[in-house]
């Protein structure tokens, strides 16, 4: 690939991220926080930079995979940003999990520089990231988005468009993280109530898995959570916290009701409440058997 691309984020889902798109052949400037973290990348060829304004070629593509929305916007907003060092033609890559009127004021503030904004928040843990099996979702404008399509291509098994509006990939992603949270609610609530029973909740895990809830969520998260591995986290209990409250937030902007997500948005904030905001977001499940009068093994 003759594009240089500028990557800034390479926590547990953005360094394989990067390291795909440098196997598909792209050169990439790529920024951390934490130097240290982009060593895997500079020696698979990447050129590591100082400052996050550095990863940007003027006209070039940046992409962004950041914690949340003040992340991301602390490498924004301020002057001299990459946003301003892409100026005209540029394209800003967003793939981070944010509120979709973050999204829009993003898009708004790149306007300025005449840079366009697409988001693109993808599902997948990071070994689904290091395995390009990433699903997309992506909105912005429509020539930003065919141009970046062949990246997405190097790093996702599939990418579902939703238009023009920066915001709804954000809305689509959000929907979908309530999702994956309720499952693992009600996994962690039926595996306690086998448990309880005398029941194996690994055997109940794999039946459901293999039969009523064949899919990934329910197969892996239900391996987990009958196996009590929480840790090391693929996706942490806080960022999971983030982003329940983020669904709530904008379903509370556009008059939407969502008690079940109210309730989760309890669950995860309790867990974080007693210091597993590091852990895997399945581990809400140790409250679950703690109500019940269990002693997880964690």
């Amino acid at each position: 690939m003759s594009e240089t691309l500028g990557f800034i984020g390479l926590g547990n889902m953005g360094e394989p991220i990067a390291a795909n798109l440098l196997q598909a052949g792209y050169a990439l400037r790529v920024h951390n926080r934490t130097a240290s973290k982009a060593a895997a990348l500079a020696a698979k060829g990447a050129t590591v930079v100082q400052r996050p304004a550095e990863v940007a070629v003027p006209g070039g593509i940046v992409l962004t995979m950041l914690s949340d929305d003040h992340a991301l916007e602390e490498v924004c907003l301020p002057a001299g940003s990459f946003v301003e060092r892409l100026g005209p033609g540029g394209v800003h890559v967003s793939i981070s999990t944010i509120a979709p009127a973050t999204a829009r004021s993003l898009a708004g503030h790149h306007a300025k520089y005449k840079v366009e904004y697409v988001a693109t928040p993808v599902f997948g843990r990071p070994e689904a990231a290091a395995a390009k099996r990433l699903w997309i979702c992506a909105s912005g404008g429509a020539t930003a988005r065919k141009r970046i399509a062949p990246m997405l291509g190097a790093i996702g098994q599939g990418t579902f468009e939703f238009g023009d509006d920066p915001g709804a990939a954000n809305v689509v992603k959000l929907c979908g993280n309530f999702l994956i949270a309720s499952a693992i609610e009600a996994l962690a609530e039926s595996l306690t109530l086998a448990e309880k029973n005398g029941v194996s909740k690994k055997d109940v895990a794999e039946l459901f898995g293999k039969t009523l809830f064949a899919c990934p969520v329910y197969q892996g998260y239900g391996k987990q959570i009958s196996e009590e591995k929480f840790q090391p986290a693929g996706f942490r209990l806080a960022l999971g916290l983030k982003d329940i409250s983020l669904a709530l937030q904008t379903a509370a902007s556009s008059s939407m009701p969502m008690p079940l997500a109210s309730l989760l948005r309890d669950r995860w904030l309790t867990a974080v409440a007693k210091g597993r905001g590091d852990m895997d977001w399945t581990a809400v499940a140790i409250g679950v058997a703690e109500d019940a009068g269990l002693t997880p093994k964690v």
